[in-house]
């Protein structure tokens, strides 16, 4: 089997996960690690990052060092040969409060099979190339070899906006006493294609959903408030902006080196601003914006799509 990227989990409330609340939900802990995965190739343990094939002793902050040692990831793909283990590698990034004995772990949040050759796949399965299996299924299988997951949250049918976002602050998964709730929750319906035919899941974000309601956690939720500038950020700093400017940086540096994270994160702001300013006074409306707002949310985005930058 060949490496298969990670879906990007969207924003609850976007398009590309619209109508995903209708049915049979699952919320899970979001924690804050980076993405890694593993599977067998003719027999041989190996490693992927979010984006490529660990190939060639290539390593992620140590995650292909300590994974390939563990004796459960072994037998459990030895045990189901044709199944890819998703998950996080939790090692330091943006939340620090995590107990001391759960870093450098990798807890397995998404088991796939490949699709590749059934009769009775549609056509987005096999686009994909895999399907996701539901947790009622793999996780008796993770328990019976020793193996780190990210557990249930929470089962919700048919629910509303303000139970999922209630959720938050129930999520203290491998977080140390008294300091809160960790980075989010993630939400599945294994039921789910999106109107693209696509397999999508959602995620809310404890820091993005504070922002965008203005509110302190812990206070009353207040449904459908957002900011402009959240819009904004959605709508124009797409990842053809990034890139393109991350491709520029790397042609006349030579070389990505992380000395370069700021010039990125200016550089995508100042074409945001100068080159998307009369099309957000069109599609808004003549909104008022709060830039200094719009730059945090900026500088969020660029992190959120090119993690490998900040690894």
């Amino acid at each position: 089997m060949d490496f298969v990227k990670y879906q990007h989990i969207e924003r609850l409330g976007t398009d590309e996960v619209e109508g995903i609340t209708s049915g049979v939900c699952y919320a899970f802990p979001k924690i804050d690690g980076t993405n890694g995965s593993v599977w067998l190739r003719d027999g041989e343990l190996q490693f992927g990052s979010r984006n490529r094939d660990l190939e060639g002793g290539d390593d992620n902050q140590g995650f292909r060092d300590v994974v390939s040692k563990l004796p459960g990831v072994r037998s459990y793909l030895e045990a189901h040969p044709t199944h890819r283990l998703y998950g996080e590698w939790l090692v330091p990034h943006s939340l620090k409060t995590y107990r001391e004995d759960a870093w450098r772990r990798f807890y397995v949040f998404d088991v796939c099979v490949e699709t590749e050759g059934r009769e009775d796949e549609g056509p987005a399965e096999k686009a994909e190339g895999i399907e996701y299996l539901p947790y009622a299924m793999y996780q008796p299988w993770l328990v019976e070899h020793g193996l780190d997951f990210i557990p249930l949250l929470a089962e919700v049918r048919n629910g509303s906006d303000e139970q999922f976002y209630n959720l938050l602050d129930q999520n203290t998964f491998l977080v140390k006493d008294g300091c809160g709730a960790g980075e989010g929750i993630v939400i599945k319906n294994y039921s789910y294609r999106n109107r693209f035919g696509r397999v999508k899941w959602a995620k809310i974000v404890r820091s993005e959903f504070k922002t965008m309601n203005h509110l302190a956690f812990g206070a009353p939720i207040i449904k459908g408030e957002r900011m402009v500038e959240q819009d904004i950020v959605e709508k124009f700093c797409t990842d053809a902006l990034i890139e393109k400017e991350l491709a520029r940086i790397i042609a006349e540096a030579g070389k990505w080196e992380s000395k370069l994270i700021p010039r990125l994160l200016g550089t995508v702001f100042h074409c945001l601003v100068t080159e998307s300013a009369w099309e957000m006074v069109k599609e808004f409306k003549n909104p008022t914006v709060n830039f200094k707002t719009l730059n945090r949310l900026t500088i969020d985005r660029i992190k959120e799509r090119q993690t490998r930058l900040f690894a």
